[in-house]
């Protein structure tokens, strides 16, 4: 009789195990339903935001086209002359009189969310289509120079880029053309493209180009390298930049969309980039940097004297005749396409939208495109 008793009880404690281990697979199912669940709802979330995130992006866009026609619908002849860093496209201030006065690129409301932009003009950096051969090839000799590249690493760069941009496959002393990239990184092989540039972002691609000199040395650190390439290397198969400390990156210089040719727009351009152009040193360039800016010698506020013609840069110190001739078919005072970054909010949901405009007239402003970032 005992013994049976005990049977009972062994097989009480059996079963009890058993209802535990139930229990326990239960609610492991039960928290992973529960996680599943959440993070679907999450998912469903976001996807329902998608459509206002975009309506907002475009929104954005086209605040920016408004503000942008504008600016050519001013009363005063002068704000219509140029375009410059102290109107209310580039974030300036606004006289008081001015349609744009209560514009506010940072913080605008538009539920169920808000956006903020950032509208640059790409007539402030040397347009690098301009590069097709070695008649031009100092300009980019030149900004390497500036951001602290070695001689033989420029020279590499160079003559990289020009065996980049041709349509043969002939390779110069010290370029490269497809058969060193195909066998750059047997991963992630290319072939040289033989063709201009669609996006400055093609010089990570060729040889001797480092993150350093593309970024500029802050920005070079936080920024994924682009394909398979070895981390020791740069991404063009050139060794990783020791002596540059620039802030400033080809990124910075040079675009491939604008509609001044080899010119620059000298009211908004940087003084890194007013360097590249012939005839230009860097005493001139922060000369004219200076004169526009006005008494304060700050770009983008009410003190600033824009040049309203090109013809006014004479009166830059330092600015000579002779060198004024030579410099005439490099500087504009006008932009004509820019890129809009919208920045979209949604409750903690943050989203950014790119588009590229063309302004021909004040009735005419085209999206040339519009794409999530």
């Amino acid at each position: 009789m005992t013994i049976c008793k005990k049977e009972v009880s062994r097989r009480r404690g059996i079963a009890l195990i058993i209802v535990m281990i139930v229990i326990v697979m239960l609610a492991v199912l039960a928290g992973g339903f529960a996680y599943s669940m959440k993070v679907e709802t999450r998912l469903a979330r976001n996807s329902s935001f998608d459509a206002d995130m975009e309506n907002l992006g475009r929104s954005g866009v086209e605040y920016a086209r408004w503000i942008l026609a504008e600016q050519l619908r001013e009363t005063n002849p002068e704000q219509r002359a140029y375009t410059g860093l102290n109107q209310k496209w580039a974030d300036g201030p606004a006289n008081t009189n001015e349609p744009l006065v209560h514009v506010d690129m940072n913080y605008n409301e538009l539920p169920p969310g808000i956006f903020s932009m950032r509208i640059t003009d790409m007539e402030r950096k040397f347009n690098l289509s301009s590069i097709r051969d070695e008649r031009f090839s100092p300009v980019l000799q030149r900004a390497l120079e500036t951001l602290g590249a070695e001689t033989i690493q420029t020279t590499e760069i160079v003559e990289s880029y020009l065996d980049w941009v041709d349509p043969d496959d002939n390779k110069r002393m010290q370029g490269a053309e497809s058969d060193f990239y195909e066998t750059l990184n047997p991963a992630a092989p290319y072939v040289a493209k033989n063709g201009l540039m669609d996006d400055v972002s093609e010089f990570l691609l060729i040889r001797g180009m480092t993150p350093d000199l593309f970024f500029g040395a802050p920005r070079a650190a936080l920024m994924p390298r682009f394909g398979a390439a070895p981390k020791t290397t740069s991404l063009g198969g050139g060794p990783p930049t020791t002596g540059t400390q620039s802030a400033v990156g080809l990124v910075d210089l040079f675009t491939t969309i604008s509609s001044a040719g080899m010119a620059v727009n000298v009211n908004t351009a940087s003084a890194e980039v007013l360097q590249l152009l012939p005839g230009m040193d860097e005493a001139l360039a922060r000369s004219i940097i200076d004169t526009r800016a006005g008494p304060d010698h700050e770009d983008g506020t009410y003190d600033d004297i824009p040049f309203l013609r090109q013809g006014e840069l004479i009166n830059v110190p330092g600015m000579v005749p002779e060198v004024m001739s030579a410099m005439g078919r490099y500087l504009v005072v006008n932009s004509s396409i820019f890129t809009v970054i919208v920045e979209v909010k949604i409750g903690e949901f943050v989203k950014r939208y790119e588009a590229l405009l063309q302004r021909r007239n004040a009735q005419d402003i085209t999206i040339l495109y519009f794409r999530v970032l």
